[in-house]
């Protein structure tokens, strides 16, 4: 398990530097795991102010992502650049950290499969397409290229590119299917563009300095 002060969402790329002793072990038991699409672990969000060892496994959110890792790049001082995509959820039932790196007891949590009504993924395209109009004014555009068709991998896009404060982004990891998702987030949107409407201004939060490319 490598919890981190952030949400990640499944599909959803995340660079990392790795400099701790416990998650450089992470990164070695990873590496001598012969095939890449095995080299999996878990990541949960860290409570807003927590740190990651002040109370153990009660400073975590418990649904979290597993996450693939893609790509290493080893520098000589024993540290690590890496690049972790994520796959699907889970939730995190026990953490052990008595291990020479926090092992994390999970079970998975398969996205919930429904039918989304259309006017569900309209509603949400049109009002993304407000907020990107808007940003393109004042910054940069969140997204690289065209939103997903699929309305489960769109959820997760509009979820990833949406800046908010780190419990109203695990609370979009938690909803129960891309319906819900979905519909959440567009609440979320237009209360941001009613904000950016008043304030020409960037929304508070460095999320929305970070750009979403599909995996």
């Amino acid at each position: 398990m490598f919890p981190l002060n952030a949400v990640l969402y499944p599909g959803v790329s995340m660079p990392l530097h790795i400099f701790e002793d416990r998650y450089r072990a992470l990164v070695h038991h990873l590496l001598r795991i012969e095939d890449p699409a095995e080299r999996l672990f878990g990541t949960v969000a860290i409570r807003e102010g927590y740190e990651v060892g002040d109370h153990g496994a009660q400073s975590l959110f418990r649904v979290g992502v597993r996450v693939q890792l893609t790509d290493v790049v080893a520098h000589p001082d024993g540290t690590f650049d890496i690049v972790a995509v994520g796959r699907d959820r889970i939730q995190l039932n026990r953490l052990r950290t008595t291990e020479s790196f926090p092992v994390g007891e999970v079970t998975v949590l398969p996205e919930v499969e429904t039918d989304v009504p259309s006017e569900v993924t309209t509603h949400a395209r049109a009002v993304f397409a407000a907020y990107r109009h808007v940003l393109r004014e004042i910054a940069s555009d969140p997204l690289e290229g065209d939103l997903p068709r699929d309305p489960a991998f769109l959820s997760w896009t509009l979820a990833a590119c949406t800046p908010l404060p780190l419990a109203e982004r695990q609370e979009l990891l938690e909803a129960t299917d891309a319906t819900e998702r979905l519909m959440l987030v567009t609440a979320l949107l237009r209360s941001e563009l009613r904000v950016m409407n008043v304030i020409t201004s960037l929304p508070a939060t460095e999320v929305a300095r970070t750009r979403w490319s599909p995996n």
